[in-house]
């Protein structure tokens, strides 16, 4: 489901998925949850996180535009890109976070948006990422609070694409059309569902 968004344009440039680690020792960590604009939140509240950008990755088309991915068919999922300080929040909690604001019980889609540009996805960066996803989907699939089967995707991470600049924390540049978007989309009201008080938005 392609979502009304106003018309704006911005620029934008292209990072490779291990860009921002940096001589500061920080990490990254990327992460497909449907709705990028709905990712951010959580993830910027953190403590030890430094950025948080939407953007697209998983796909075969360079430089994506958002029309490219919402439309279908370029292999993209919409995602956040996490820039974290590790000495002061680890990828475990970061992984803790991206479970109690997904539902991972569903295959292309989340909540509202349909489509396999919605998928979830713990894009994993090397084999310490790839380990610790693996030991946290496990944990999760052994004490579940929800009947379903959990079937969210790990994948190695490829190229990040940042999105158009008026995605990039559209949920503070708008926060009249992000709640009513939100609230529209059943996000929260499923959140409640599985996770209960868990949730972090």
């Amino acid at each position: 489901m392609r979502r009304i968004i106003a018309l704006f344009t911005g620029m934008w440039l292209a990072m490779p998925a291990d860009m921002p680690a940096g001589a500061a020792g920080y990490e990254t960590a990327i992460f497909a949850g449907g709705c990028f604009w709905c990712m951010e939140a959580p993830f910027d509240k953190l403590p030890g996180v430094v950025s948080v950008t939407a953007g697209y990755t998983g796909g075969d088309v360079k430089n994506p535009t958002y029309e490219d991915v919402s439309a279908g068919g370029s292999g993209h999922a919409e995602a956040v890109r996490v820039v974290y300080d590790p000495a002061k929040i680890s990828y475990p909690a970061l992984l803790t976070v991206f479970w109690h604001n997904i539902d991972p019980t569903v295959a292309n889609r989340q909540f509202c948006d349909v489509g396999h540009q919605y998928r979830a996805v713990i894009f994993y960066r090397g084999e310490q990422q790839h380990a610790a996803a693996l030991q946290s989907k496990a944990a999760l699939e052994k004490s579940r609070p929800f009947r379903e089967q959990v079937v969210t995707e790990l994948t190695p991470a490829t190229e990040f694409y940042p999105a158009e600049e008026y995605h990039q924390h559209y949920y503070k540049k708008n926060p009249l059309r992000y709640s009513y978007y939100r609230g529209g989309c059943g996000r929260d009201k499923r959140l409640k569902k599985l996770w209960g008080g868990a949730v972090n938005h």
